[in-house]
């Protein structure tokens, strides 16, 4: 839905995935929507180093989540959440259901 506005596919999975479920790894974003982990991995760096997202190290897994500094972070989140609204119930449902 937001792929005309953000450009890619892959950078509206990783933002959707860490508005419902608050942070993540690549491998994780990855699996969840069945598609290959490079792209996912790629868009996360490309978001870090834009100052959208922020990571951390735990053991070996970088986990990302939305850098609380980021200027039109309210912005975004209402966006995304607007955009979850819109998902089909059962879609919105697996993204809002965090089992950790």
């Amino acid at each position: 839905m937001l792929e005309p506005v953000l450009g890619s596919t892959s950078k509206e999975r990783v933002l959707l995935y860490l508005a419902c479920r608050g942070e993540g790894y690549a491998r994780e974003i990855a699996r969840f929507f069945g598609v290959s982990l490079r792209p996912i991995q790629r868009q996360m760096e490309a978001l870090e180093s834009e100052g959208v997202l922020w990571s951390r190290e735990v053991g070996r897994t970088r986990m990302y989540a939305f850098n609380p500094r980021y200027a039109f972070l309210r912005e975004l989140q209402a966006l995304l959440e607007k955009t979850v609204s819109f998902y089909p119930a059962a879609d919105r449902k697996r993204l809002l259901m965090n089992r950790r």
